[in-house]
């Protein structure tokens, strides 16, 4: 982020506008629409700061905007010369005003002109008379406190009343039957915060390759409680002021066991809070979110689960490996290398069938056992095989080959990331993508 975006009463405030003609003109009125005392100079005194909130050159010597400049940083006055970011603390924002709900884009002086492009995108999208909807919360704040002191309570009550009857009247033009619908729908809201908990596939780690329904929900939850595939991209995602908890885990080390994961979501929702249960991949793929459903069950705690982009998918999407192919493979196997009692825990004679393509989770320190129980069921170690490390992701690579040379290569090759072994016949059928993978 190249500046922190902050917003500046200047209601009945003084603003030192130095400058004069077209330019100082438009930057006077959204000061005077802010409320600002404008004090307007065509050469600078630096006395005219005395008392000032902010200062603007748009105009003047090169001497006094430079003198502006120096005066203004040594008494910590925020001051923006336009168009020469050097001499700026502040910039000037393209603003979307739908008052009291404003919208400020900036570029950090780099290209006003795509500032300005985005905010003709976001003023068509958003409704000409949201600030009604706002105005109608603020109308009601004091009264929605004295009844839901919580705030995951009111937080709740907030989502539904501002996508719900009260809002779509606001929006019509109803501002009194939107006050009413607010009231009659916070009398009869319960004061009691329920918790609830949503079991979420953060998919490969890719932003982009999130669900709709996984993204919104990261804008409302007030815990997300995540492991070490949900990548900083995905939780950049949620709410900034949503708690957030890392219970992840690796080969060999758990931070937080799994039946502590699950007393730990429990008492999340029993204190009525919103939950997210942020996993890699998919919460019923070799996730076990279906413990953590059963748990909840138990406990009488309500929760749904929302499916995620499983590695499988990702991984041989983004290598071009397909995972069925007509007279190659006609089937798909998820199994996991995962070790029990130091063994590979697989039927490999029915892994080793012809016409399956198989993808191993969770396999990069057994390959050699899993090779080793294939091609003793049978499957010739000539058989085409790929690794695929942070599958879906712009850090993906594969290594692909045989499964005897993967087998031998692929404890080296990987270098700690996720990685999932795909074998069979169609995993030969693999077409590289034309164009590589952006970056998220």
């Amino acid at each position: 982020m190249h500046s922190f975006p902050v917003f500046l009463d200047l209601r009945g405030r003084a603003v030192l506008l130095l400058g004069s003609g077209e330019v100082a003109e438009r930057k006077a009125v959204p000061l005077q629409a802010a409320g600002a005392t404008i004090r307007h100079r065509d050469a600078f005194d630096p006395a005219d700061l005395d008392g000032c909130a902010l200062a603007v050159g748009a105009g003047g010597t090169e001497a006094d905007l430079v003198a502006l400049h120096a005066a203004a940083l040594a008494r910590g006055i925020p001051v923006n010369v336009v168009d020469r970011p050097a001499l700026c603390t502040c910039l000037m924002p393209a603003v979307v005003d739908r008052d009291p709900v404003t919208i400020a884009i900036g570029t950090g002086g780099a290209a006003p002109a795509l500032a300005r492009m985005v905010r003709q995108t976001i003023e068509a999208a958003l409704h000409p008379r949201l600030g009604a909807v706002a105005a109608m919360v603020a109308r009601f704040q004091k009264a929605l406190r004295a009844r839901l002191p919580d705030l995951p309570a009111r937080r709740k009550f907030l989502d539904a009343a501002l996508t719900g009857t009260p809002a779509s009247l606001a929006l019509a033009g109803d501002d009194a039957g939107a006050d009413a619908a607010f009231g009659a729908a916070l009398a009869a809201a319960d004061p009691a915060p329920q918790g609830f908990v949503w079991l979420v596939g953060a998919g490969p780690g890719a932003p982009d390759l999130l669900t709709l329904r996984a993204l919104r929900l990261l804008g409302e939850a007030d815990v997300i409680v995540h492991d070490r595939l949900g990548a900083e991209a995905v939780l950049d995602m949620a709410r900034r002021d949503a708690e957030r908890i890392f219970v992840g885990k690796s080969r060999a080390n758990h931070c937080l066991p799994q039946e502590g994961i699950n007393d730990l979501l429990i008492r999340l929702a029993r204190e009525g809070r919103r939950v997210i249960r942020l996993k890699g991949g998919d919460p019923f793929v070799f996730g076990r979110g279906g413990e953590e459903a059963e748990a909840l069950r138990d406990a009488g705690i309500p929760f749904e689960v929302v499916p995620g982009v499983t590695a499988a998918l990702a991984c041989a999407a983004g290598a071009g490996i397909p995972l069925t192919h007509r007279g190659a493979a006609r089937a798909l196997v998820l199994a996991t290398g995962h070790t029990k009692d130091g063994e590979v825990d697989l039927d490999f004679l029915a892994l080793a069938r012809p016409g399956h393509t198989l993808a191993i989770y969770m396999g990069v320190s057994t390959l050699q056992k899993i090779a080793a129980g294939l091609t003793a069921a049978g499957m010739p170690g000539s058989t085409p095989a790929a690794l695929i490390e942070r599958g879906g992701t712009a850090a993906q690579r594969v290594l692909d080959g045989s499964l005897a040379s993967v087998a031998a290569e692929g404890a080296a090759w990987n270098d700690g990331g996720p990685a999932l072994l795909l074998v069979g016949a169609a995993v030969g059928r693999r077409v590289v993508p034309a164009r590589p993978m952006q970056a998220a």
